[in-house]
């Protein structure tokens, strides 16, 4: 038997991210995830900024092409986050090897993660950047094969999550926490709050 949300969504989310599920009902927001595959590809020469704006976007009208007429009355919230190392995107890593590549570069350096959000309603979409400059401790192989053995690594940008074991690295940061993680929680309170989806 379906509940009362499931029937009334609050919105629904193209993604199947649980840290953006979490971070949404921290502002008192329950979603239906609806993840919207899409081609992730950068294109040529396109900014690490673009980049991730316009996966955001790509997400939400991908996330509103698969559901009915009914469902398209709910707002639907599509979100991108990508690291950026001297302009370098590290996205999410293809596979072990490829994490501990990346790891390697960020290695006591200061990079960037960007984070998109796309809000869809009233055939509208409307999209807001966080960017977050991070800055790393230097860390040796053995610290990133102990971090790859966790399993932490995976299907996250730059193939680490702040919230997790790697938050031992982070020395400083300098912009969203709450982006770094996947969601900027300000920013997207923001625009909810000024499409009336939301109160506080």
């Amino acid at each position: 038997m379906r509940n009362h949300f499931e029937q009334h969504p609050a919105l629904y989310l193209a993604s199947r991210s649980p840290r953006r599920v979490e971070l949404l009902k921290q502002i008192g927001i329950h979603c239906i995830t609806h993840p919207a595959d899409i081609d992730e590809t950068q294109l040529p020469g396109e900014s690490p900024e673009h980049y991730v704006s316009r996966l955001a976007q790509e997400k939400a009208e991908a996330c509103l092409r698969g559901l009915s007429a009914a469902q398209r009355n709910h707002p639907v919230l599509g979100a991108d986050t990508t690291v950026s190392l001297a302009g370098k995107v590290l996205g999410k890593p293809e596979d072990d090897n490829d994490a501990r590549n990346m790891l390697m570069e960020l290695s006591g350096s200061t990079h960037q993660v960007h984070t998109a959000v796309a809000l869809a309603v009233m055939n509208k979409i409307e999209v807001v950047l966080s960017s977050t400059t991070v800055e790393m401790v230097g860390f040796s192989e053995r610290q990133i094969e102990y971090y790859i053995a966790s399993g932490e690594h995976r299907d996250k940008a730059g193939s680490y999550g702040i919230q997790g074991l790697a938050g031992a690295w982070i020395k400083k940061i300098e912009g969203s926490y709450t982006g770094v993680m996947g969601l900027p929680i300000c920013e997207t309170a923001a625009l909810l709050r000024k499409h009336h989806i939301i109160q506080i």
